[in-house]
């Protein structure tokens, strides 16, 4: 029989899941405090503790919207842009195999059938991918970042400080949307934030209280079983 306490930290891992759209409730700056002084015990390499948050609300937020939005409406109409627009790291394979490019596929359709985008539907597909760079409406935006000179190593860490920070929220009541799709735009993001020339962007964290009445947020992808993934050598 599992103990409370095992419960409970089972329950944040399991229920949290990408919000996609979040209520316009803000989120008060002592507990997003409390979120990060959680989450900072996450370890690291010799405990150098890589990482850097960008706590990103208000008036801030909006510029940052508003300029990388403008941005990713521009490259819709001119994809010639996009070298540009050329992320620091690559977070995906040059080359999808499967079972991979088969997941993917199968989350997107996934989602974009939840929405009624058809599949072709290229302005629908833009305008939803859009949402990315409003934060899905949420009041809070965390911007992750690293040091230029720490090592890939350096990510590994601050991947489990953010996964720390997800799971910590979603103890207190709040979401999340983890983001990879921010990295593209990440000189305009490191401007606004006036971060030094050796900070790298390594992830956009979504914060804030779900929409509990959105179909978007009905969508659970899937996880395969452990014994899928897992070799037991004895």
């Amino acid at each position: 029989m599992r103990s409370e306490q095992t419960q409970a930290v089972d329950h944040a891992i399991t229920s949290r899941h990408s919000v996609r759209a979040f209520l316009d409730q803000a989120v008060d700056k002592q507990t997003i405090k409390d979120i990060l002084n959680v989450a900072c015990r996450a370890p690291s390499g010799t405990n150098t503790q890589p990482w850097k948050v960008y706590v990103v609300t208000g008036e801030k937020r909006q510029e940052m919207i508003e300029r990388v939005c403008a941005a990713q409406i521009e490259l819709f109409t001119q994809p010639e842009l996009a070298k540009q627009y050329q992320e620091s790291f690559a977070y995906y394979p040059e080359t999808w195999i499967s079972p991979f490019i088969d997941r993917r596929r199968e989350n997107g359709w996934g989602l974009y059938g939840l929405l009624g985008i058809q599949k072709g539907e290229k302005e629908k597909m833009a305008a939803q991918q859009l949402r990315n760079y409003q934060l899905f409406d949420a009041p809070v935006a965390l911007y992750f970042t690293v040091n230029k000179a720490m090592g890939i190593g350096s990510k590994m860490d601050i991947s489990m400080m953010i996964q720390n920070v997800m799971v910590a929220a979603k103890a207190r009541g709040l979401d999340t949307c983890p983001q990879a799709a921010w990295n593209h735009f990440h000189s305009i993001v490191l401007d606004i934030l006036d971060a030094p020339d050796d900070e790298e962007l390594v992830c956009t964290v979504a914060l804030g209280y779900a929409d509990p009445n959105h179909i978007i947020n009905s969508f659970i992808t899937p996880r395969e079983p452990a014994e899928n993934f897992t070799v037991f050598l004895d």
